[in-house]
């Protein structure tokens, strides 16, 4: 499928493509790569996270989505035409990163703990006629007959074995996913849970947690990864979260129950993750990333080519650790356009992967153990200038993808 002006693009790449053999870096070949690695695109972001179980009710439990753009879907035939319309302008391999609200109980009366494979044969039909994975997420919140504030570590032992039982489901619906479509699902685990004010025992929680961490996790599935996602700290929990981040770190190091989830935007406002990769993968760990953008104290803006976004790329480039660390957005802006905030974000995430496959990393190893720190600076400095647009073009053109000019047609609805 030819895109934009085939003729230019082509003889752009083609400049592009020798200037970077010039370094030692094969262009076509990082494409090909690049077309492979599977980023999983949340769903949430078309509709701030309002899903379909609950269509009225407003979102709590530590979620809060902000702005008031016109055109946010209202209906599930609303929400997939503008779905159609955000993964229509994402290159690459995608997957597509489900909450469990996003179900269709089929007219049946159905409680969250409830759910199963059948509220979701449409989603996995969907998948399959789009040639994209499926990711999932168990929605551990925004639900009127619980305590939204505390559910996996919930001192009550039957509203804390309602959400036990939503996990559990949760998983075997990632299984039917994986099992389906021939790609592993990862089900990642999130939860508000925390104090907003000064919490005496912090140990508590931290137990039930466990707990109900192991009650979930107990039965092993062949197509399901589960992942579980920390916070620094949140909405209505911005004095203690019991699912941080040495939490998870431990739990997943002590059990083997499942990988740990880092979302770029869920850590101190000053601190970037992409450092971080490197102690989980010297043990050989599998990580789930969420990329996002903070704000100060706030994560979900949208993904944009900044650098603490390439930083992290480049982390997972420079030892090619495609098959550990498994890229996904998360984000929900609903101060601009829905769609475009979904595709500029997942083509924002694949931007920045192509730029840090296209550092000449094996190069920059050799200066680095010879001791060459200044040629080492020099290079990566030169390599900043390099046509990387002229191959990104390409790279859309190739899979049949709008380039630049998705922007000239795109509305604000």
């Amino acid at each position: 499928m030819r895109i934009g002006n085939s003729g230019t693009i082509e003889r752009n790449y083609r400049v592009a493509k020798g200037m970077y053999a010039e370094i030692g870096v094969d262009t076509d070949k990082v494409l090909e790569k690049l077309a492979e690695i599977p980023i999983s695109v949340h769903c949430w972001q078309i509709d701030d996270l309002q899903g379909w179980e609950f269509p009225q009710k407003e979102l709590d439990g530590g979620i809060a989505a902000t702005g008031n753009a016109p055109g946010k879907a209202g209906s599930p035939e609303e929400f997939m035409r503008d779905l159609n319309q955000a993964l229509d302008l994402i290159p690459g391999h995608t997957k597509l990163a489900l909450h469990s609200i996003y179900m269709n109980k089929h007219g049946k009366k159905l409680a969250r703990n409830e759910i199963g494979p059948e509220e979701f044969v449409e989603w996995v039909d969907y998948a399959k006629e789009r040639g994209i994975g499926l990711d999932f997420n168990p929605t551990y919140f925004a639900h009127p007959g619980y305590d939204s504030n505390s559910t996996l570590t919930n001192p009550d032992e039957g509203i804390r074995r309602f959400w036990i039982e939503h996990g559990i489901a949760c998983r075997k619906i990632g299984d039917y996913f994986g099992r389906e479509l021939g790609e592993t699902c990862i089900t990642n685990h999130w939860i508000g849970d925390g104090s907003k004010d000064i919490c005496v025992d912090k140990l508590r929680p931290r137990l039930l947690l466990k707990d109900s961490l192991d009650q979930i996790f107990a039965e092993k599935l062949e197509y399901n990864k589960d992942s579980c996602e920390s916070k620094v700290f949140g909405l209505g929990s911005e004095s203690y979260v019991p699912g941080s981040n040495e939490f998870y770190t431990e739990y997943a190091a002590h059990t083997g129950n499942c990988i740990v989830c880092m979302d770029a935007g869920h850590f101190h406002p000053t601190e970037t993750i992409g450092p971080k990769f490197t102690s989980y993968l010297a043990f050989g760990d599998e990580i789930q990333l969420h990329v996002s953008r903070p704000v100060r104290w706030d994560s979900d803006h949208v993904v944009i080519l900044d650098d603490p976004t390439k930083e992290i790329m480049e982390e997972i480039a420079t030892y090619q650790a495609y098959d550990k660390v498994h890229i996904g957005t998360d984000y929900f802006d609903a101060s601009i356009n829905r769609i475009a905030a979904t595709a500029i974000g997942a083509r924002s995430t694949r931007k920045a992967l192509m730029l840090a496959m296209l550092r000449p990393v094996d190069e920059l190893k050799k200066l680095e153990y010879d001791g060459n720190t200044t040629k080492r600076l020099a290079l990566l400095e030169e390599v900043k200038m390099l046509p990387a647009g002229f191959v990104w073009d390409y790279f859309c053109e190739t899979r049949g993808v709008a380039g630049r000019e998705w922007i000239a047609r795109l509305s604000t609805k």
